[in-house]
């Protein structure tokens, strides 16, 4: 089984096919390296190409998980989300209460004072390790956290000890984290030029920390390379799951459908879903143009966004990711009194009720004017969710060509960055700092 993409309850068939053409032209720009950021379309190959990196991935993880209380994981962004996404997939809802070792946390992801002493706090006393993921090494939120945690594992843990469980997932040759790898002889892994962060999860940057976790990341490469082979260019555009997502979320689009929510049943998908904003909403919103990429966990917001999306403006569409088969299988016990009135559930899977409410909210979405695109998986698994990452990854490129932007740059990120660096004084930003501290 794979995983599928049905637009029944989004739109016709005829309606769809009138977009083949243009789908078909935005794969031929991604295929052929003539679309805008040709230069960075390393992830299109990327799970055939990093096959031969894998057992040196594995290697390092197992090392690492052998000396290690908790690994932290360094990065922003496309550096940290994607596996974190994975991580967050594949564990116990409560590994955080079972002890399972290593731990995997994440730092470098926000500049919050407390949220970065309480992990210093946490890592104190413990065998910890490092992994940086930072292309330049200079990106202010991963930088400044490398910073004070490579300082702690030192004092704390020993020189010797940090340069083996520090490694630095960087740039081949250039940049801050680079150059101190180098002289430090920590063990490094490459982000290649010509990926972009939030299409890095399928290299060193997602597979090491998953591997570290203890997930099968042979199995997670399998998924991916079984998708890139369904989304082939030579596949019917009837039959490429890839090409259809992006042609019904961009004919939604087209008729006024401007945000749309991503949707899961399963709370263990929360955070594909933020992987999933990112990759859609650094990738298209362009140019004044671009949808709106949201997310919710139902059925818990149901109860708490559930009357907007029936009953508020109509600009929305929703993506369900439905799994077919949990992990765990669990009935519904009879109770004599029936106080609560359920005994009509008796003997019933958990799931099949949460499937119901799942069926019942796409009715009722439809019927409320929310048009409902749907992904099926048949499990949480490493194979399926490899497949799943490229299957968005790919209809990502693919919409970003039809929307006529650039998917692979990010413009509109160095905007933040240019007035914090202003305010904080930063050598070489004496004009900037003037101008804004003026507008203050």
């Amino acid at each position: 089984m794979n995983i599928s993409f049905s637009y029944n309850n989004a739109l016709t068939t005829e309606a769809l096919t009138q977009y083949q053409a243009a789908v078909k032209a935005a794969q031929n720009e991604l295929v052929q390296g003539t679309g805008l950021g040709n230069d960075f379309l390393g992830w299109l190959h990327l799970p055939t190409d990093i096959r031969s990196q894998l057992d040196d991935i594995q290697a390092c993880a197992n090392m690492l998980r052998s000396k290690c209380d908790i690994i932290v994981c360094i990065g922003i962004g496309g550096s940290y989300l994607g596996a974190k996404a994975v991580i967050e997939a594949l564990s116990s809802s409560f590994a955080w209460l079972e002890g399972n070792k290593p731990a995997i946390v994440y730092a470098g992801q926000n500049i919050s004072e407390d949220y970065l002493y309480e992990l210093q706090s946490l890592l104190r006393n413990k065998k910890f390790g490092i992994i940086s993921i930072s292309k330049s090494g200079t990106t202010t939120e991963p930088a400044l956290a490398f910073r004070l945690l490579k300082t702690q594992l030192e004092k704390q843990c020993g020189e010797a000890f940090a340069k083996e469980c520090i490694i630095c997932i960087t740039d081949a040759k250039r940049g801050a984290l680079r150059t101190l790898a180098t002289q430090q002889g920590y063990k490094t892994f490459v982000i290649e030029d010509n990926i972009g962060g939030r299409f890095s999860v399928l290299s060193p940057v997602g597979l090491l920390p998953i591997a570290c976790a203890g997930f099968d990341i042979y199995q997670l490469i399998d998924g991916a390379t079984k998708m890139m082979e369904l989304c082939g260019i030579d596949t019917p555009f009837e039959q490429n799951p890839a090409a259809l997502y992006a042609a019904t979320r961009n004919k939604l689009y087209a008729d006024g459908k401007k945000i749309e929510l991503l949707v899961n049943y399963h709370p263990k998908l929360h955070f594909m879903s933020e992987w999933w904003k990112q990759l859609y909403g650094e990738s298209e919103g362009k140019e004044n143009k671009g949808i709106f990429p949201a997310s919710v966990d139902f059925t818990t917001d149901l109860h708490s966004m559930g009357q907007y999306i029936q009953e508020g403006e109509r600009h929305l569409m929703e993506t369900v990711i439905s799994v077919l088969e949990p992990q765990y299988t669990l009935h519904f016990p009879h109770d004599e009194q029936n106080l609560d009135g359920l005994n009509f559930l008796a003997g019933k899977r958990i799931d099949h009720v949460n499937k119901m409410a799942e069926l019942g909210t796409m009715i009722a979405h439809v019927d409320g004017g929310v048009p409902n695109m749907k992904i099926e998986l048949p499990q949480i698994n490493e194979y399926y969710l490899g497949q799943l990452i490229y299957f968005f990854e790919i209809a990502c490129g693919i919409s970003g060509y039809m929307l006529h932007v650039n998917p692979f740059n990010q413009p509109g990120v160095e905007a933040y960055k240019k007035n914090m660096f202003a305010l904080l004084d930063k050598p070489g930003y004496e004009a900037e700092s003037a101008a804004i501290k003026a507008r203050l």
